[in-house]
């Protein structure tokens, strides 16, 4: 490596995308950059490989993609090391990942027939005559933008539901860990050797634009808010659909009857996993006033006791390390006090738990993103007002609440995408259930019955089945004919519930 190379860093050196851990500068991966023509190339061979890939049917695809799951639990320690040198999380989180990951692809490929395939639906009045036909067609090939946080879990959501439904997928992994990404397009190989209905292109955000414009029929994106909006641009370009799941700034709500200590341990969870560097990570936490100081107290004695190194690893995008910066010095400069952690917290490549109290509402560290190891603790009078301080940013993808009576209505106020009831962050592991966000958080869903049918697009059918007992479609309808049908509504439809 030389001397000027930043760990973690990516660079372009001699048309290869480097990747280094930020953690030790090792060397993780290598893979050639793909230019303008490359990307074309890539997607005009999964368009081949797609009606290959289509023409096997819901069944035929759930036997290769249930290999496939197969493939990847029997090397999952293999590709936890992988994760773990590429981003630096520890094996064991990336152990957890890859499994949540795994969990997708099963489902995905045992659902798929049900949620996408052909169906009768039912029909009315003015077309008592037909009967209606509905099936999800693939789009042919989807484009796939992953984020370097989860390199596994996160891509493997819009991947499986994508080749579930049919299509071919073309991988741009993140620049920061492309071992990762090109490491599941080959042991998909591995299993579909025939064709190439998975591939992956590397680079800079340049290769991201190109698959915009390639003509795939739909992109799935991951990453910040700022990223999500030049990728709709492009997209729009050539009206390509895309699906977003943009930045996030969770909330945690713990009401007066919650299980502090309960609250606590899964407040830490959601904040610290993966050094903070977490979409759906818990960075703000509402309290009400009867159990405040001493959800504060267990939240500072559990995050007390992560280990940098171990529980805690690095901070992936070197970058991200003046953010983090910035929010902490922002909040105890406006008045914040930090109870754990703060301005000292911020080593590079590593940061301290951080937890901060007292913070403005208006401060950095409360309105943007920070992904990072911090918790923003505010103390509210009751559920009413932690539920509009939550609700208050632009962002809306997930959230939590503590709370023995009240935990689903709370749930309901909230305003985002996904909420955990007494756990944090358990919806992402539930493959039958939607993901995805609102407002800055982007829209459309992965996972669950909503991400499948985002990956096919729905045909309708009708297909006439008698004769028109009141035909109205159509300029051969007698007065009479009319009058009938006018009559036939009124005594369905004329009547008040």
């Amino acid at each position: 490596m030389t001397a000027t190379r930043t760990p973690g860093m990516p660079v372009v050196e001699d048309g290869f995308l480097i990747s280094t851990s930020p953690a030790t500068g090792a060397e993780a991966g290598r893979l050639p950059v793909s230019d303008d023509k490359a990307v074309d190339a890539a997607v005009d061979r999964a368009r081949e490989a797609g009606a290959w890939w289509a023409g096997l049917g819901f069944d035929g695809r759930k036997v290769r993609l249930l290999r496939w799951r197969a493939l990847l639990t029997q090397r999952i320690e293999e590709l936890a090391e992988l994760t773990h040198t590429e981003t630096g999380k520890p094996v064991t989180d990336a152990i957890v990942e890859a499994i949540a990951g795994i969990e997708h692809v099963d489902w995905a490929a045992r659902n798929a027939k049900r949620v996408l395939g052909p169906r009768r639906t039912g029909t009315r009045l003015l077309v008592a005559e037909h009967s209606g036909h509905l099936e999800y067609l693939p789009f042919g090939v989807v484009g796939v933008i992953g984020p370097w946080n989860y390199p596994i879990l996160t891509p493997l959501g819009p991947i499986s539901g994508a080749l579930a439904a049919g299509n071919a997928v073309v991988l741009k992994p993140s620049e920061y860990t492309p071992a990762v990404g090109q490491w599941l397009v080959d042991t998909f190989a591995e299993v579909v050797p025939e064709q190439p209905v998975l591939q992956a292109v590397h680079g800079l955000g340049d290769v991201g634009a190109a698959l915009c414009r390639s003509g795939v029929g739909k992109v799935a994106f991951t990453g910040s808010t700022a990223t999500a909006k030049r990728v709709m641009a492009t997209c729009a370009e050539t009206l390509t659909p895309v699906v977003i799941e943009a930045g996030g700034k969770d909330a945690l709500i713990v009401d007066a009857d919650a299980d502090v200590a309960a609250a606590a341990e899964a407040a830490v969870w959601g904040a610290m996993t993966n050094a903070g560097q977490t979409c759906i990570g818990i960075e703000r936490a509402y309290a009400v006033a009867e159990v405040y100081d001493a959800f504060v107290a267990a939240v500072v004695e559990k995050a007390g006791r992560l280990r940098l190194g171990e529980e805690i690893g690095p901070i992936t995008m070197p970058g991200q390390i003046d953010i983090i910066r910035r929010h902490i010095d922002d909040a105890l400069a406006s008045g914040g006090r930090a109870v754990l952690g703060g301005a000292d917290a911020v080593q590079p490549p590593n940061v301290a738990p951080t937890v901060l109290v007292d913070v403005p509402d208006d401060s950095a560290a409360i309105r943007e993103e920070t992904f990072g190891p911090t918790l923003t603790i505010t103390r509210v009078a009751d559920a009413d007002e932690a539920i509009a301080k939550a609700n208050s940013l632009p962002f809306g993808l997930g959230g939590a609440v503590f709370g023995k009576a009240n935990g689903i209505r709370i749930a309901r106020r909230m305003r985002t995408g996904m909420v955990a009831v007494n756990s944090t962050l358990s919806f992402v592991g539930m493959a039958s259930l939607p993901f995805g966000g609102m407002g800055d958080s982007g829209f459309g869903r992965i996972h669950g019955d909503d991400g499948l049918r985002e990956f096919g697009r729905a045909k309708s059918i009708t297909v006439r089945r008698a004769p028109s007992l009141l035909p109205s479609m159509t300029f051969e309808r007698t007065p009479a004919q009319v009058r009938r049908i006018v009559k036939a509504v009124k005594l369905l439809y004329g009547r008040r519930p």
